[in-house]
């Protein structure tokens, strides 16, 4: 550590404020309303990487489909990825039903309550396991995230690297010395809620409504624009792709993408690496043995994973007949049954448009 970290001082007066404070701003969320352990463990699951406006429709659909742990161990993978469609990060969904099944074997049904027992079911992290250890069980865990690590960082004028593991773990100690005996739960969300609200990212922060400015290093020292310390992040790898989007009549061509690969267990429209000009793209499915009635060029697309990137050109290609061996099914089929990775969805959806829109301009 190259400088020194200001530790909180009055530590009972900044649990309470954090509390209150809590208290009185928290949003409104399915899963605060009605608190249930397993409500919990699936939106902590569902929030990693994702915000929560996103995930609050989802969770309102899983609860629905599956409105607790042993309906969930009993999910048919299909219909588990149908209904995560859109949410991205699809291991997430088939680790919840991999826990849910430990779950049912080893705990008879119930969400286990401590840190250690939670940390040993798939998927869970040391994070997730602490925000579930605390919110559902009140059990004394820290649930240190990225709007936390921020808040601290602040807090205790940290102006190293967040990533350094060292500084991750001094400011966790300060995080674990600041929780209180009671409602650990709402103390944790606290400093999460204060980073999501108040204490932004990007040199942003909303100082004049902290609550707890007056002890915060980085306000005090006019340091909140240079903390956290800004890092350089990797270039994603760029990959090149043509889809294909084969059609006959009302159906569309789609193919599962293979386990082990990324995406896989979803469906795809076929694609080639690589940009094909109109006329590659002609000559490349004429040689796959299929009649062209028409090929017409879509707008192209980037779409962006964590480390790669991957710029999308595409064509629609209207066949003659189907081929034997490849899979078509309808628009409805695919809206209720096959889950489509997101990069692919959206041009299926821009295809479904452009056909209402025809349809319209014929009445």
């Amino acid at each position: 550590m190259k400088n020194e970290l200001q530790p909180i001082e009055n530590i009972e007066a900044f649990q309470e404020t954090i509390h209150q404070w809590f208290l009185e701003n928290k949003r409104e969320m399915p899963w605060r309303r009605n608190p249930l352990p397993y409500y919990i463990w699936v939106s902590e699951i569902m929030l990693q990487q994702t915000r929560v406006d996103t995930v609050i429709p989802y969770f309102h659909r899983f609860i629905e489909k599956y409105p607790d742990v042993e309906a969930l161990s009993t999910a048919k993978e299909e219909e588990l990825l149908k209904l995560w469609e859109g949410l991205g990060y699809y291991n997430r969904a088939r680790n919840l039903k991999i826990a849910a099944e430990e779950i049912m074997t080893k705990h008879q049904g119930a969400l286990p309550k401590t840190y250690e027992a939670l940390r040993e079911l798939k998927g869970i992290g040391e994070y997730t396991a602490g925000a579930i250890a605390s919110e559902a069980f009140g059990e004394k865990e820290i649930a240190v995230d990225g709007n936390v690590f921020r808040v601290m960082a602040r807090l205790m004028g940290c102006k190293e690297d967040l990533k350094n593991t060292q500084v991750m773990k001094e400011l966790k100690k300060e995080v674990r010395r600041l929780l209180p005996e009671k409602e650990v739960g709402d103390f944790n969300q606290g400093l999460i809620e204060l980073g999501a609200l108040i204490c932004l990212p990007n040199g942003t922060p909303k100082c004049w409504q902290c609550p707890v400015k007056k002890v915060c290093t980085a306000y005090k020292e006019d340091l909140q624009f240079e903390i956290p310390k800004k890092t350089q992040k990797k270039k994603r790898r760029e990959e090149e792709k043509t889809v294909l989007i084969f059609r006959h009549g009302k159906t569309f061509c789609l193919r599962k993408r293979e386990e082990g690969k990324l995406l896989a267990g979803l469906y795809e429209f076929y694609h080639e690496e690589g940009h094909l000009s109109f006329e590659e793209a002609l000559a490349y499915v004429e040689e796959m043995g299929l009649k062209v009635k028409s090929l017409v060029a879509l707008k192209e697309k980037k779409f962006l994973f964590t480390h790669i990137t991957w710029q999308l050109k595409a064509y629609m290609v209207d066949l003659a007949s189907p081929m034997e061996g490849l899979l078509f099914v309808s628009k409805e089929e695919i809206i209720r049954t096959y889950s489509l990775a997101t990069a692919f969805r959206e041009y299926f959806e821009t295809i479904c448009l452009m056909e209402e829109a025809r349809e319209e301009k014929e009445r």
